[in-house]
């Protein structure tokens, strides 16, 4: 019972982020016809809807995921996905049309599921890349936690050969306040993980809290970016990342719920015709699907879970949640939902029954009433976490056979794929592709599932979606 407690308040503390972040992100977006969610006009207006939407949405399905699902596994809103529907979708038509995209996309996930074909494809992977599948997650993980602390930063405007994509701090060395406190949060979880303390992570979220609103009391750091007083836009580049952990004015609040409901079924096919529309709800069905197989079997691993194929007993369940989700995030307004790796941080606190899961639902239900709360963690204390699991689940990597080329290059591709280009999808098709590729090649027919192939040419067109859509002239 313990550690299913600390379990879900971990993985709570680990994911409360997306209360802040998604509002951030989709409520701060203009669609095609200029308005923001709910039909809003000032930029920024949405953002306490999308917030409390957003609380809600992930509170229910995460205790759903707890008492049908039966697995420590948390769901909200997807991070990447949202950011799909609000860049790509949302700038072609309403907002309730690009919500209506997400309700259609996660039918067609659930009827996929009840139809028997979700779960076979979870049992079609070989077991080798199930396992590079979490290993990719591990160090994925590890580099969000990173970056969102600011540990490691993308260089503004870097293009051209001469640059690289990331460096160490805001200008090739660390400074600031946060920063120290990142390092330290770190070096503390990572002393009291190694020492096997129980709660080891949940403790390091809180003390780095703690050590967090204390500095910003003495220092006055602020935020890494926002509007000044002569209302201009600024950058503090040793500033806190996302939240400034300052104790809030007001502990509670009404959270307002009247996004719930506004989304149009079919209203994008006629803003945007058939085909393109199709071709949207591909796009975020792939990803959705493959993004949340790859946290199941992740997670499940790190847990010990599975079985010795790799795969999750009573996996239906978990995949239903998961699908129903995807439609309850568009009918809600947040874009899809679905089961998140940070679960992993629960599973290190030693969870493995849905308890956890009830637990970090009933805790986004208490968030909408102390949303103010929740914007104390900042990232700088959150993101060790991150950061540790990355480590355990990257120690999985003992499973796979690298002296056997067949499944080794394919299980390297998923793994080094995954945060070299920021997408859990993008690793699990080259692992795909390559290993279809590779094991016809040699004449191994026998050894390729036949729905291994289904999916291969699938993921082959989700990376030649844009040439598509270009020779479909949409």
């Amino acid at each position: 019972m313990g550690r299913e407690l600390r379990g879900g308040l971990a993985t709570f503390f680990t994911m409360a982020y997306i209360v802040v972040l998604n509002p951030l992100i989709i409520g701060t977006v203009a669609d095609g016809d200029g308005q923001f969610l709910g039909d809003l006009t000032e930029p920024g207006a949405s953002i306490p809807l999308v917030a409390a939407a957003t609380a809600l949405v992930a509170g229910v399905l995460t205790i759903g995921m707890g008492l049908i699902g039966r697995y420590p596994f948390a769901m909200a809103t997807g991070l990447g996905l949202n950011a799909v529907v609000a860049f790509g979708i949302a700038g072609g038509m309403s907002w309730e049309d690009a919500m209506g995209i997400v309700v259609l996309e996660g039918l067609v996930i659930t009827v996929l599921v009840l139809t028997g074909f979700r779960v076979a494809v979870f049992r079609a992977i070989p077991a080798e890349l199930k396992t590079a599948i979490a290993v990719g997650i591990g160090l994925f993980i590890a580099l969000i936690g990173f970056i969102d602390a600011g540990f490691v930063r993308r260089i503004p405007g870097a293009e051209g050969d001469a640059s690289v994509p990331l460096q160490l701090g805001g200008s090739g060395s660390l400074s600031g306040w946060p920063t120290l406190v990142f390092v330290l949060g770190l070096l503390v979880t990572v002393l009291l993980v190694a020492k096997r303390v129980k709660g080891a992570i949940l403790i390091g979220i809180v003390a780095t809290t703690v050590l967090a609103i204390v500095v910003e009391w003495l220092a006055e750091i602020g935020p890494y970016k926002g509007i000044g007083p002569d209302g201009k836009p600024f950058v503090n580049p040793d500033g806190w990342q996302l939240g400034v952990p300052s104790l809030p004015d007001d502990v509670t609040g009404t959270p307002d719920l009247s996004l719930l409901g506004d989304f149009s079924l079919l209203g994008g096919f006629e803003r945007v015709g058939v085909v393109a529309a199709l071709l949207f709800v591909f796009t975020v069905m792939l990803a959705d699907f493959f993004d949340t197989m790859g946290t199941v079997v992740g997670v499940g691993a790190e847990a010990e879970l599975v079985d010795e194929d790799g795969d999750l007993p009573g996996v239906k369940s978990v995949l239903l949640v998961d699908s129903v989700g995807a439609a309850a995030g568009g009918a809600a307004s947040v874009s899809s939902n679905t089961t998140y790796i940070e679960s992993a941080a629960g599973v290190a606190e030693g969870a493995r029954t849905g308890l956890a899961s009830v637990v970090t639902g009933g805790l986004f239900l208490v968030a909408m009433f102390f949303a103010p709360l929740v914007s104390v963690v900042p990232f700088e204390a959150a993101t060790p976490a991150l950061v540790v699991v990355g480590f355990l689940m990257m120690t999985q990597i003992r499973h796979i056979d690298f002296g056997d080329y067949d499944v080794a290059i394919p299980a390297f591709l998923t793994i080094v794929l995954m945060p070299f280009s920021y997408s859990i999808t993008v690793g699990i098709g080259a692992g795909f592709i390559s290993y279809v590729m590779i094991k016809a090649a040699r004449r191994r027919f026998a050894e390729i599932h036949p729905l291994m192939w289904l999916i291969a040419a699938l993921f082959v067109l989700y990376f030649a979606l844009d040439p598509v859509k270009t020779l479909l002239g949409v």
